[in-house]
Order: structure tokens, then C-alpha cells, then sequence
């Protein structure tokens, strides 16, 4: 069966673009279009489409307001377009605030090498936030309370591996309200990769860490040039932790997370403690700018086995060779756990390989990184 998509733009000519881009391929169907905020939100409770294109800035009701109602009335899984300008990057910011999951820039050119690409990662996009729609309409039953925590033992890691395609299964309901425990190892860095779902995932995370959090904490983030510095503005007015996006020569201070530039590559160089960030072009042949595995397999190489790393929601593999670079030298890494990723792509590609010790829900992550630099 068809994901249905309602298309929502004032542009009589990109509602047209999309339209056919999403009904050229045959997992998609466009059951109807809407030309306002106003009127995505009227067909969204009456057609109940599986996935939401959202323009910004349209007449009547604009895109964030409708988002906000959307999510109020009939929670569906909705994915922005939006301009690659500053004030486009805060409108988007916002509107994945309100509840929207994803988001691509209005000229694909801008994040793909030829047509068929964008048209390939539009229709990639949609297929997978559709998979959100069941999660969205539970009754919400405070996932967050209910979310489980496991630490895979080696017997857990080798059963687990076998399923192809399933995460690890969920601790027994008994455990649900264990306290988490320190494992005793002592950490210099902190760092997280992430990509789709990670702006919402990382405020989240961030925004629980205390000012005298006590190592950096290095951030790659999927995401355009013109977005990472008012994401990392954004962060850093929310966060008790001081946030900025990561520019070349920066000493790593405790206390301080640097946010990778879109467009470019972040690789830690020096030594622990006396440690500094080189920004580079990294090259055309990389599929992602930033990329997690380059960061990671920098980090790895300077701190070892003192990073304490994370892979949080996102679509793809990213960090799965660079967790497999900081597992060797014997870093510790966590991902984000199934159900409450907005994709599960990149945390799969690690639990897959055996690489993460433990798989957690997002509204604990936070608590989970306190107790085990000692701060909780």
C-alpha cells in the first residue's frame, strides 16, 4: 500500500515539482495538495496522509503555526522546505521545534550533485519519516517513562547480532526505573554524530548538561553551511553549557561544545588535554560534509579509549567506522536506541557491528552521560 503525501506550498509550481518527483515512485502516492497553513491543517485531519511536505512561507497560516496545529489535532510525520539563508535556518529550526521531523533545502541543487540524486533523497526521506506515523498517533502514555535502558552483555551482543535487522531487545519491564550505574572509566571527550532527528535529539541532550560538565563535547551534525550557526546560536541561548559552532584553531575547553560548520570537516589534532579542532574542506568525494566518521577517527587517534561517544538518530551509516576506530582503541559508545529515533539508520549501522554497549531511549541520555563522567 501507497504511503499517501499531502503536499502543502503557495507555489503552484513547486507543489507541481514535488508532486511528480513523490507519484515516480511507486512506494508514494500525493492523495492532495494545499495551497496554506491553513489548509494543510484541514487536510490533514479529513484525508489522515501518512507524511506532510510543509513549505514556510505561505499566506493565511504559514508553515511553523501549522505544524503546531498539525501536531495538536492529528500528529503526522512532516518534512520542511525551506530557504538556505540565516533566517531560513531559524524558521526551520523552529518548525522542527514545533514537531516536524525532517527537512530539505527548496532547491535540491543545493544538496545534490544532479537530478536524480535529489530526487533519490526527497523520496528517501518521505518513505522513512512515514514509518513514524504509528509512533505518532499513540496516545501518548509517557513513552518517556516507559522507555527501557540495556547494557548488552557479550552473551546479549552475540543473540542480538544474529537478528539482521532488529535493535536490541527492551530491558524486562522490572528494570524500567533502574538507576543507572558509572562504569568507573575516565573520559576527556565527549562526542556525538547525528543526522536526521538530531537538532530536536541534541537540544534535548544538551540543554540537561550542567555548565561544569567536565571535559568538551564535539558535535557533528548532518546539515547545510548556512544552518550550523544559528543551530549553534540557538543551542548555546538554551544551553547552561556554552555552545558555538566550531571554527579552526579552537582549544577544546571543558565545559564547551563545538558545533561542526555544514559544508566542511572537523578532525580533532594535538593531545588530550592540550587538544585544538582543524576545520578542512575535506575533498568532493565525501558523501557527507560534516561526517561523523571523520571526526570520530580523529578523536579516536588523539584521545583513545578517553571519549565517551554517542550515535544518535539519522538516516545511513555515518559513525559506524568511526565508532569502529574508537572501539579499537577502547572508547566507549552508546547509541540512541529504536523507538525513539526519528531514524534509525545510523545507530542500527553501530548496534549492527557490535560496536555500542548500550542502547538508550533519548529522554534518558543526558541522565546516563551524568552519572558516568560523575556528575550525577
Amino acid at each position: 500500500m501507497a504511503i499517501k503525501v499531502l503536499v502543502v506550498d503557495d507555489s503552484s509550481f513547486f507543489r507541481r515539482r514535488v508532486s511528480e518527483i513523490i507519484n515516480s515512485d511507486p512506494r508514494l502516492e500525493v492523495i492532495d495538495v494545499a495551497v496554506n497553513g491553513k489548509e494543510a491543517v484541514e487536510k490533514a485531519k479529513s484525508l489522515k496522509p501518512d507524511v506532510i511536505t510543509m513549505d514556510i512561507e505561505m499566506p493565511v497560516m504559514d508553515g511553523i503555526s501549522a505544524v503546531r496545529e498539525i501536531m495538536k489535532a492529528c500528529p503526522t510525520p512532516t518534512l520542511m522546505f525551506s530557504s538556505l539563508t540565516h533566517d531560513g535556518a531559524k524558521a526551520t529550526l523552529d518548525a522542527l521545534d514545533a514537531g516536524a521531523l525532517d527537512f530539505l533545502p527548496k532547491k535540491f541543487e543545493d544538496i545534490a550533485r544532479n537530478r536524480d540524486e535529489a530526487v533519490s533523497l526527497l523520496q528517501k526521506r518521505i518513505a522513512e519519516i512515514a514509518r513514524k506515523k504509528s509512533f505518532m498517533r499513540r496516545p501518548v502514555l509517557s513513552s518517556q517513562s516507559t522507555s527501557t535502558v540495556e547494557s548488552r552483555t557479550a552473551t546479549t551482543r552475540t543473540a542480538t547480532s544474529a537478528l539482521t535487522a532488529s535493535p536490541v531487545k527492551a530491558a524486562p519491564a522490572a528494570s524500567i526505573a533502574q538507576r543507572f550505574k558509572a562504569t568507573g572509566k575516565k573520559y576527556q571527550l565527549t562526542a556525538i554524530g547525528t543526522s536526521t532527528g538530531g537538532p530536536v535529539a541534541l537540544q534535548k541532550i544538551l540543554t540537561a548538561i550542567p555548565a561544569n560538565y567536565p571535559h568538551p563535547i564535539i558535535l557533528v551534525q548532518h546539515m547545510p553551511a548556512t544552518f550550523t550557526a544559528a543551530f549553534a546560536a540557538r543551542l548555546n541561548n538554551l544551553c547552561k553549557i556554552q555552545v558555538k559552532e566550531a571554527e579552526d584553531g579552537d582549544v577544546l575547553k571543558p565545559g564547551c561544545a563545538y558545533l561542526a560548520p555544514g559544508g566542511l570537516q572537523m578532525m580533532v589534532d594535538g593531545r588530550p588535554g592540550a587538544s585544538r579542532l582543524k576545520i578542512l574542506d575535506g575533498g568532493e568525494r565525501m558523501n557527507y560534509k560534516p561526517c561523523v566518521d571523520v571526526t570520530f577517527g580523529s578523536a579516536a587517534k588523539v584521545y583513545g579509549d578517553k571519549v565517551l561517544s554517542m550515535i544518535l538518530t539519522g538516516m545511513g551509516a555515518d559513525g559506524r567506522e568511526g565508532c569502529r576506530m574508537l572501539k579499537a582503541g577502547g572508547a566507549t559508545i552508546w547509541s540512541q536506541d529504536e523507538q525513539s529515533c526519528v531514524v534509525y539508520g545510523m545507530p542500527q549501522a553501530v548496534d549492527k557491528a557490535g560496536l555500542s554497549s548500550e542502547s538508550l531511549p533519548l529522554d534518558r541520555i543526558a541522565e546516563r552521560m551524568l552519572v558516568e563522567v560523575g556528575l550525577k
